[in-house]
């Protein structure tokens, strides 16, 4: 034990200036990730802040069951699922897709531009984009009237429920194509180039390159992300649910973190245990589905998470 400790501080004191460079985010973790978790306490009880943690009562799983036999409760979890899972069978292919066609680009110039364009639409604001959203959904939109001269009824599409997953999921891979090829592009430039070589001597094309040796190589890239990503299945954020939705598409529209901010911030008499019980819920199930993911990936290909 002692030549263990002895170790580890001679192992601190020498890579001393790297645990400094990791320090700050290492604190960013414990106090705004680790810490604020014991306020989740509030979700088992009727918790006032005139009454602190202490001072407020127990209540047990009085606020889980509410939620489970809440008549909003089908509606949010069939909208954040089916959301979330659009979000992974459309835009985790699109981005790999999309980073398998700059890998081919040979022109370093027409390259860089192809990037920057696509990585632009990631640092527009939110808010800016759901404007721009609303401008060309709307009637005289330009969407619209492409819609339209393909066959469509010319109307506000963000008034209609149906289009409103659709619009949802299109936009954020609009928004986020580009920037999420960047993981994909970072693999792609650490394989073994003498492989691409073999390939060529034995005549093997681009196509085939891509599925025989570019693919393999990244896939353990690509489980990865997947795994990530079912651990926000149930986490759609509520901040573009609240800039699109309408009284027209609400019922399509609202997931669970848009229930909950509404219970929370919007109310008049903000229900917090309430919200702090249905937030937890949504964590315990991706926390599930991360574990459940990771264990399925390595038993299919032998790459995880831990």
């Amino acid at each position: 034990m002692k030549n263990k400790w002895k170790n580890l501080k001679r192992e601190m004191k020498k890579n001393r200036q790297l645990y400094f460079i990791v320090l700050p985010v290492v604190l960013f973790y414990i106090i705004f990730r680790y810490g604020p978790m014991y306020g989740s306490i509030i979700a088992f009880m009727d918790y006032r802040p005139a009454k602190g943690f202490f001072g407020s009562d127990w209540v047990g799983l009085k606020h889980f069951s509410k939620f489970f036999n809440d008549t909003y409760f089908l509606r949010v979890i069939r909208n954040t699922i089916l959301i979330s899972v659009y979000s992974i069978v459309f835009s985790m292919p699109a981005a790999i897709i999309f980073a398998l066609l700059i890998n081919e680009i040979r022109n370093s110039k027409f390259k860089k531009t192809v990037q920057t364009i696509s990585y632009l639409p990631h640092f527009v604001s939110l808010v800016v984009i759901c404007g721009m959203l609303k401008e060309f959904l709307g009637s005289d939109g330009i969407i619209t009237s492409i819609f339209s001269f393909l066959g469509g009824e010319r109307k506000n599409l963000l008034m209609v429920p149906e289009y409103y997953k659709t619009i949802h999921v299109a936009s954020g891979i609009w928004q986020t194509v580009g920037w999420n090829t960047i993981i994909y592009l970072s693999a792609m430039s650490s394989i073994d180039q003498e492989q691409y070589e073999a390939a060529d001597l034995d005549g093997a094309g681009r196509f085939a390159k891509m599925r025989y040796i570019t693919i393999p190589c990244i896939l353990p890239t690509i489980t990865i992300m997947f795994i990530m990503k079912l651990g926000q299945v149930m986490s759609v954020g509520y901040e573009k649910i609240l800039l699109l939705s309408n009284t027209a598409n609400r019922e399509a529209a609202q997931v669970i973190s848009s229930y909950v901010y509404d219970l929370s911030l919007g109310a008049s008499y903000p229900q917090y245990s309430y919200s702090s019980a249905v937030g937890l819920f949504t964590s315990v199930i991706n926390l599930l589905l991360v574990t459940l993911g990771n264990k399925i990936c390595k038993m299919l290909n032998g790459s995880g998470l831990w």
